[in-house]
């Protein structure tokens, strides 16, 4: 099919859904480990309640992009059904995270919340490639990184922001601050908008043979042996992105998981306060608690807000690249590489912080890999794969996200640290080095197509 180039403003539209989607993740990856050490987790526990992100994914992604791959309708198409069922799945749960009574219900809803982020989330790659064509897949990518960024900055502020407007930071012992609940309500809210934006806006391509298609419905019981089928024969180029995402995806999920006792610990001097400390009996000891656990609160907004840079600066790097792809040639190995590295020194460099405020510049190059992250490797990606099969190859690719965190959780950061020393600060040394390790690993990938194309 020959695909007419899009115009900014197009691809704007049908990428703004990932606007919501950002907002869920990055209050989920700013928030969470706040919320589970206020309802009494201990720091080494952490990684292990966040297994329900990459396990969720693991089964969720290739289930959707399946289905997603075997769907069409006149009016809804192919992709946007599944924006929409994932949007109003995953609003719900962004509202009653922050009101859990207890640590295993909290954890519960993290299952829920990015089991249905995920559904929303896996169609929006395949549809760029659905969409685009190849000169213009790189810029498509770029566009949805800078929409992203743009939403993890915010996100990230919000409770920040919400407790600047007057909104308490203080709760009693195992509550979740009243400026974290106003937060996650907006956040969902601005996830519902998004998507009904995109669903609205965006119009898909229909299958190219209709009566194919149709057969290819009809057929039963074929889930388990094409999706089989298609990791058995999944391309070079592909399993070699999957080595660069194994890395990148340990690094970033150690600071989603422990970025915040680590910075509040390390940098701020304010951890959280353990209760079997204090004696609440006491008066003096029990203000001693509360003035303890709202500094820590205060602290973990100020690591939300540093972490928001992060997404500032993966939007200035997604918008540089944005006009230069919609141009000239880009060389997307060697963009991945520089910027992983760039990354993997600025979680290195938390380490030596002086103070706070020099946290702005740690995330700042953490944002140059970030905003990579999020589009060279499907760039590359969706250059060498059929793109009859796009939907279910964006989700067996993503097995490449969720097994590294999956093994980052069930113990896997907490003993890489451990062999530095005890401090909490040491996971974002090994980070640091995860990083480093995927950006080397680009010189692997060698196939011209995915590297780089000339726009027409």
């Amino acid at each position: 099919m020959n695909k007419r180039k899009l115009s900014f403003w197009e691809i704007w539209n049908m990428s703004f859904g990932f606007l919501g989607i950002q907002f869920g993740f990055a209050l989920q990856g700013g928030f969470m480990s706040r919320i589970f050490q206020t309802l009494g987790a201990e720091k080494d526990a952490i990684p292990l309640l966040w297994i329900a992100a990459p396990l969720t994914g693991l089964l969720v992604q290739p289930i959707i992009g399946y289905l997603s791959d075997r769907t069409w309708s006149p009016r809804w198409g192919r992709r946007r059904p599944y924006f929409l069922i994932g949007a109003i799945l995953s609003s719900i749960a962004l509202f009653l995270v922050p009101h859990s009574p207890a640590l295993w219900i909290a954890a519960g809803f993290l299952w829920i919340l990015d089991a249905s982020i995920n559904i929303s989330m896996e169609p929006f790659r395949a549809l760029v490639a659905d969409k685009l064509p190849e000169s213009q897949r790189s810029y498509g990518f770029v566009t949805q990184t800078l929409i992203i960024g743009i939403g993890t900055w915010v996100a990230s502020n919000l409770p920040w922001m919400v407790s600047q407007m007057g909104v308490s930071d203080a709760a009693p012992t195992g509550v979740i601050p009243m400026s974290v609940k106003v937060a996650f309500a907006i956040g969902a809210f601005i996830f519902l908008v998004s998507i009904l934006y995109t669903v609205f806006t965006t119009s898909e391509y229909p299958p190219e043979d209709m009566e194919e298609f149709e057969r290819e419905k009809k057929k039963k019981n074929q889930f388990i042996p094409d999706i089989l089928n298609n990791i058995g024969s999944m391309p070079l180029t592909m399993k070699k992105l999957g080595l660069i995402q194994f890395f990148s995806w340990f690094a970033f999920f150690t600071m989603w998981s422990l970025a915040n006792p680590a910075l509040t610990e390390h940098v701020f001097k304010t951890p959280a306060p353990i209760e079997a400390s204090f004696n609440m009996e006491i008066p003096a000891s029990a203000k001693a608690f509360e003035e303890a656990n709202t500094a820590f609160q205060k602290a973990s907004n100020d690591v939300g807000r540093y972490m928001g840079v992060y997404g500032l600066s993966s939007m200035a790097f997604a918008l540089v690249l944005t006009f230069y792809t919609s141009r000239k040639r880009i060389n997307r190995k060697m963009v991945h590489l520089a910027s992983l590295i760039l990354g993997g020194i600025g979680f290195i460099s938390m380490y030596f912080v002086p103070s706070p405020e020099w946290l702005i510049l740690s995330f700042t190059l953490i944002g140059f890999a970030w905003g990579s992250i999020l589009s060279m490797p499907y760039a590359m990606l969706s250059s060498s794969v059929d793109p009859k099969k796009m939907g279910v190859i964006m989700g067996i690719f993503n097995m490449f996200i969720v097994i590294p965190q999956i093994i980052a959780a069930v113990g896997g950061v907490n003993f890489a640290y451990k062999l530095i020393g005890d401090q909490t600060i040491n996971a974002m040394i090994v980070a640091g080095i995860s990083l480093i390790i995927a950006g080397v690993c680009n010189l692997l990938i060698t196939n011209r197509e995915a590297i780089t194309y000339n726009p027409k």
